[in-house]
């Protein structure tokens, strides 16, 4: 195998990791709960519509050298969000919805931080 192509490889394993579970979560969730999975994916390709969100996840993706705190942050933010859905303070927002959120932030943000990796090797 390429040198340059093992080191993107080595550099991207969170972002590879990242993209498969969606995957995963999206088959798993075809088998088990089809209802549940349709309503999130409806919802996330709703979000992508909705360019904000997805300048946001690019940016976080392409400009933060430590992608560890990306995920990691997104993941703590939605863990803090759903808690609070639980207690009752964020009435208007379910854990569907920030859930989605979750999806598009953490696919764009992959995406971008793998595109990264590849245009450091590029030239």
């Amino acid at each position: 195998m390429n040198d340059q192509l093992l080191e993107i490889l080595t550099k991207a394993k969170l972002n590879f990791a990242i993209l498969a579970s969606i995957l995963a979560f999206a088959v798993v969730g075809k088998f088990t709960s089809p209802q549940f999975t349709n309503a999130i994916f409806e919802t996330a390709d709703q979000l992508v519509s909705d360019l904000y969100i997805v300048f946001i996840a690019i940016t976080l993706g392409a400009f933060i050298p430590n992608f560890k705190l990306v995920a990691f942050g997104s993941i703590a933010a939605f863990i803090g969000i759903a808690i609070l859905i639980q207690l009752g303070i964020f009435t208007y927002l379910t854990i569907d919805y920030t859930f989605a959120i979750l999806i598009v932030i953490l696919g764009f943000a992959s995406i971008a931080n793998l595109y990264r990796h590849y245009r450091e090797f590029r030239f």
